[in-house]
């Protein structure tokens, strides 16, 4: 996952130093019997998102779109629930969330989850240190039950923060992120939210998907367990994920006008709904910037590998192209132009791919992301696209 700073747009690259310490009990002991679980479930019935009436292990849980560049959702952790807004992000695999021990400017502007108000919570003695571009985030981690919809999750192991420094998370409307990525990418021992709604048996299918509307705030979902075929047009293309890790694929070629302008020799991409834009080569993102006619900007409250360009949508600036298993994905001027103010546009296209750097590598954010319905497959480990409606 990559947020990138643009008054608000930020950019995160995660380091995780776990110490394990000892075994913890587990929530088992906590919740005895069918009857209390059963009992947890008709009280705390959960009621923000839209739920298919033919199958109850399938939710369509709605998104918050921030200016078209952060889609985020509301989950419950604890008995009774405490709310979150976090963002679905296919580019990690933990779930985390600021707690109430975090006196830092960085959580005091959020809601903050309090371990004492959930008869359900279990500590543990795991500590945790992430390390990013915002700064130093620092916390433990503990279990809980943890709701998305009507999904429930019992005994989930997630991390709380207590020291957030940093001057950019005061600003996300949003209080911790929930990965969506593979097992191999989570903490070591750490089993990610996806799947333990496998493990559990909570859900029918082992797939999500995501609609991005960038139309309006509203509309953007995810869908656990199942897919809803009215949110695209056409057929879902299926593309084979090259390394189950992050959600990685091959992609044959990148052009403009018809001139191959990256993965000449076909390169990997990382799919990733925590990323606002797409990353590449430095070099080759300096190639697009010129085609597309955008110039390096070096104002006061932006960094100096962000390039502006005119903020009116003009046929004469061309679209970017990413051939994928053999069909063409363009991006179009609209797609890539990110408006700041009437007069002020960035290209969404940044230099410095950090992700894997031992070959060509993308990362293909909302920017690209948005434009297509999308479908991540954890059986047989394939992504497919279609248009969105």
């Amino acid at each position: 996952m990559r947020w990138l700073g643009i008054l608000g747009l930020v950019a995160l690259s995660e380091c995780i130093v776990i110490i394990p310490l000892m075994k913890m009990s587990t929530m088992q002991k906590t919740l005895k019997g069918k009857n209390l679980m059963n009992s947890f479930l008709e009280e705390h019935a959960y009621s923000l998102s839209q739920h298919s009436a033919n199958d109850q292990k399938f939710s369509i849980h709605p998104l918050s779109n921030f200016k078209n560049i952060f889609y985020f959702g509301n989950i419950s952790i604890g008995t009774p629930p405490q709310q979150f807004r976090v963002l679905f992000d296919t580019g990690s695999s933990d779930l985390w969330v600021s707690s109430v021990f975090c006196l830092d400017p960085g959580c005091g502007k959020h809601r903050l989850f309090n371990p004492r108000g959930s008869t359900t919570f279990q500590m543990t003695d795991r500590h945790m240190y992430f390390c990013n571009e915002l700064g130093q985030i620092t916390g433990f981690f503990g279990r809980d039950i943890v709701q998305i919809g009507d999904l429930v999750i019992m005994n989930q192991t997630f991390a709380l923060t207590y020291r957030q420094i940093s001057k950019i998370l005061p600003l996300l409307p949003f209080e911790g992120v929930l990965g969506l990525g593979y097992p191999s990418l989570a903490t070591t021992g750490i089993i990610p939210v996806f799947d333990s709604l496998m493990l559990q048996k909570v859900i029918s299918e082992p797939v999500f998907a995501f609609y991005l509307n960038n139309k309006k705030g509203y509309g953007s979902v995810v869908m656990l367990g199942g897919v809803d075929h009215s949110y695209y047009k056409g057929d879902l293309n299926w593309v084979p994920v090259s390394k189950s890790r992050y959600w990685q694929i091959t992609v044959d070629r990148i052009s403009v006008n018809g001139k191959v302008i990256g993965c000449s020799s076909r390169c990997q991409a990382i799919l990733d709904t925590g990323t606002a834009f797409v990353h590449g080569p430095t070099r080759l993102i300096t190639n697009i910037q010129r085609l597309i006619r955008a110039r390096p900007y070096h104002g006061c409250q932006v960094k100096d590998h962000y390039s502006s360009i005119s903020c009116r949508d003009s046929i004469e600036i061309p679209h970017v192209v990413f051939t994928i298993n053999g069909i063409d994905y363009p991006m179009r001027t609209e797609d890539y132009i990110v408006s700041i103010t009437s007069s002020l546009c960035f290209s969404a296209f940044l230099g410095g791919t950090q992700k894997v750097t031992k070959s060509e590598t993308w990362i293909l954010g909302d920017a690209f992301l948005k434009q297509y319905f999308l479908v991540f497959d954890r059986r047989n480990n394939r992504i497919g696209l279609a248009h969105a409606v």
